[in-house]
């Protein structure tokens, strides 16, 4: 039987396939953020199903994180349903507008990777892993835990996952159930955002600033219950954030009061940075650290090592046996071979992004627009509007995303990628940005 509802057929007669008709909608566009959906007795009744089936198809839709139930007032669509994704949120970028919003790093500083995959694919002839073997490559392992040793990462097992949001995706699932909150920075990686509902899990924003997350924030979220904290370490998305010597003490002061609570720590800015890490890992009783070859040698690799305690390790593997069951030995090899070959000069490639934010962010402050990005790839300007703002840029040649792929209730801003703009372009787009944040303001303003 089909519903006509808000302009909607909502269809189904078990709670899978109402719950499934929803989602479709909310993907599609068909319902919308903010949007009302019926009264559980109401839609049972034009569905000719029992009350308690569209309640157990509206609790599946809560714990997805795609509705949400506001008491008398009934359930809604969630303001950012995990179904539509964050990345919806986006600018298309047409020929001839300069792309600064898809966070990508600079090709031109990527190594090749055609000779290190060769030599894998000849060791793999030689040698060729099959059913059984360890799911994990030794050299890669071995120079994974010596970087880690290095930086002060506790001792632990180390695992391989499919890039940093899979690995992040299997702690939370080893430890948390639905309904558990996350405190998680804001503004702070999209993807992830989105993932946290997905999971049925609920989310709590910590503020964030130069420094990383904001001690009274974390303080008042795991006081009030948070099961979970993931801290980006260097390089935050969107901001540029990195934990300072400092911020790190006050954290680790924070959870030490609270051990039972699960630490995930995303260094994705390994090898793209040049300043030094402040690890909070080991403070609580489980916790978990992960490190992505993403930006340093390429997005398509799909690696990340993580370590951690030894049962959130042995939780993770065990599941990721009965999935995937390893990330290619294949690319593992190759992602070695890169390490051990000097591949990336790791120093001088965190300079060159360094010179690039650091040349937007000067010339803006010279036509007096606050922005901030002390690491990475990303520089974020607050602005009031950013509708307006990415409206204005894209009209004058620039693309860059808006602020509300990555914020829950974070001022609003936008998110400038930086690794592709060469120090003389600073100035020109300082100038738009500038004329958009503030119409009439730039070099004619004084």
């Amino acid at each position: 039987m089909l519903v006509e509802y808000a302009e909607y057929p909502i269809s189904g007669r078990g709670a899978a396939e109402i719950s499934a008709s929803v989602e479709r909608a909310v993907a599609a566009g068909e319902l919308r953020p903010g949007q009302s959906l019926p009264p559980m007795r109401e839609l049972a009744g034009l569905l000719g199903v029992n009350p308690n089936t569209v309640a157990a198809a509206y609790r599946v839709l809560r714990e997805r994180g795609v509705i949400e139930t506001a008491g008398r007032r009934g359930s809604r669509v969630r303001a950012k349903p995990a179904t539509t994704g964050r990345e919806q949120i986006r600018v298309d970028v047409p020929d001839g507008v300069r792309d600064m919003a898809a966070g990508n790093p600079d090709p031109a500083l990527l190594p090749a990777l055609a000779g290190v995959f060769a030599e894998a694919a000849a060791q793999a002839d030689r040698d060729p892993v099959l059913y059984g073997a360890d799911p994990e490559e030794p050299d890669l392992v071995r120079r994974a835990r010596a970087d880690l040793d290095a930086d002060g990462v506790p001792a632990g097992p180390v695992a391989v996952a499919s890039g940093s949001l899979d690995a992040i995706e299997r702690v939370l699932a080893a430890h948390l159930k639905p309904g558990d909150t996350v405190a998680v920075e804001d503004p702070g990686w999209g993807s992830l955002l989105d993932l946290i509902p997905a999971l049925g899990l609920r989310t709590v924003p910590v503020g964030v600033d130069d420094d990383g997350p904001l001690p009274d924030d974390v303080r008042a979220a795991l006081g009030a219950g948070a099961h979970a904290l993931i801290v980006t370490d260097r390089a935050q998305n969107p901001t540029g954030a990195a934990l300072a010597a400092d911020r790190a003490r006050a954290l680790r002061e924070i959870l030490a009061a609270h051990p039972g609570t699960l630490l995930i720590e995303d260094d994705h800015g390994h090898r793209i940075v040049d300043l030094p890490l402040h690890p909070l890992a080991g403070t609580t009783r489980s916790w978990a650290f992960v490190r992505s070859a993403a930006k340093a040698y390429g997005p398509d690799l799909r690696l990340a090592v993580l370590t951690g305690d030894a049962v959130t390790l042995d939780r993770v593997r065990g599941r990721q046996r009965l999935g995937p069951g390893w990330v290619s030995r294949l690319t593992q090899r190759a992602v070695a071979r890169l390490w051990s070959s000097g591949a990336v000069d790791t120093r001088a490639v965190a300079a060159v992004y360094a010179e690039r934010r650091d040349a937007l962010i000067s010339a803006l402050a010279e036509r007096g627009v606050p922005a901030y990005g002390r690491s990475g790839l990303n520089v974020w300007v607050p602005v009031p509007d950013e509708t307006g703002v990415v409206a204005r840029l894209l009209h004058a040649g620039w693309a860059v995303a808006p602020g509300a792929r990555f914020r829950m209730s974070a001022p609003p801003g936008v998110r400038v990628t930086v690794a592709a703009l060469m120090p003389g372009e600073a100035p020109g787009l300082a100038e738009v940005i500038a004329l958009a944040v503030r119409p009439g303001v730039g070099r004619h303003s004084g």
